[in-house]
């Protein structure tokens, strides 16, 4: 399905341009509405068992926090250098105050982060033990969060704040991780943007008309309801997913197989193909899409094609998932990263 010998030769052709593109970056303002979610991780060393019951004492060596869920494509528009607005709810809690400050450390506009009094903030702690000169390994995991909705008044509130932001942005990102932000309001704000690239797990159809979605290949399944195992069957998936959405663009990423980026032009499916950068040093793809969805928006938002937004994405992200945990790249490391792909080819 994919000629890497063409898409190598067109990548040549498009080194400059793609370039040019990456230093427009620091030049935009996006706003992101999101799930905001804060990773922690708890990491000890293994004393012994305890005489409560039998349960690992841990004593207690580290624990750090990044942004996750909507939070972390957040986070990695933030670090390629671009304008970044973020909307959504944080609980009255230490850790919506962290995140916050994560944020603001990373010169991400925080006025339209609402405090939600009634639910908490978003919050996966992961505790991890090792003895000693041993692996360090994941115990459990402990999530705080509510299943009720945010109240009518907030999301007036958020929706009002959208409204306001459209006009100052040169795009919207939403990054929707089941975890109540994007009710029926917020949804019709985000979607009077001329510009919104929709990140959504599951019922797609919901963002009907937005410009371009980025499922997976397990979402993009769940929303076709057949399996994607063949040429054929991802053609078929493509086609169905724009008549379902009505969006101008589906970008379905493919993990080692690549991407492939359906449209119409002229009443005529267009489908590009686009092979993975990196098949080898794949460590954790923890927080990947995101990445994909950073990089390729802001293309979008300079101009770009398509496809060359798409191929940057596609470069983001092969150089987050050699990193494990949830990661971020740079303007720099992508460029280095386009040379040496092409200089190993």
């Amino acid at each position: 399905m994919i000629d890497e010998q063409e898409f190598i030769l067109k990548l040549r052709q498009k080194k400059y341009r793609l370039n040019e593109v990456l230093d427009s970056f620091k030049n935009l303002n996006l706003l992101v509405i999101g799930d905001l979610t804060l990773d922690e991780f708890l990491t000890g060393e293994v004393e012994r068992l305890s005489r409560e019951a039998p349960v690992l004492i841990l004593r207690h060596e580290d624990t750090n926090q990044i942004p996750g869920g909507g939070a972390n494509a957040v986070y990695n528009l933030a670090k390629l250098g671009a304008n970044i607005r973020v909307a959504g709810y944080v609980g009255d809690d230490i850790q919506g105050d962290a995140l916050l400050k994560i944020f603001e450390s990373a010169n991400i506009d925080t006025r339209g982060i609402i405090k939600d009094y009634s639910r908490p903030t978003v919050t996966k702690t992961r505790i991890a033990g090792h003895a000693r000169q041993s692996v360090t390994q994941q115990i459990v995991r402990v999530d705080r969060k509510s299943d009720t909705l945010p109240s009518e008044e907030l999301q007036s509130e958020l929706s009002d704040y959208i409204d306001g932001q459209l006009y100052h942005v040169d795009g919207v990102v939403c990054s929707d991780y089941g975890d109540g932000v994007f009710t029926q309001p917020i949804i019709k704000s985000s979607l009077n943007h001329h510009l919104v690239v929709v990140d959504t797990q599951k019922d797609l159809q919901r963002f009907s008309g937005a410009t371009l979605f980025t499922p997976n290949l397990p979402e993009a399944e769940l929303a076709v309801g057949y399996a994607i195992s063949d040429d054929a069957s991802v053609l078929s998936a493509g086609k169905d997913l724009l008549a379902k959405t009505q969006a101008k663009y589906i970008l379905i990423t493919r993990g080692e197989e690549g991407m492939s980026l359906f449209s119409y032009q002229d009443n005529l499916l267009q489908v590009e193909h686009i092979p993975a950068f990196n098949r080898t040093d794949v460590f954790d793809v923890t927080g990947a899409g995101d990445t994909v969805v950073a990089a390729l928006s802001l293309a979008l938002c300079s101009g770009a094609t398509p496809w060359e937004a798409a191929v940057l994405g596609n470069l983001a992200a092969s150089i987050v998932v050699r990193v494990f945990g949830t990661a971020t790249t740079s303007i720099e490391e992508m460029k280095e990263a386009l040379n040496i792909y092409l200089e190993e080819n």
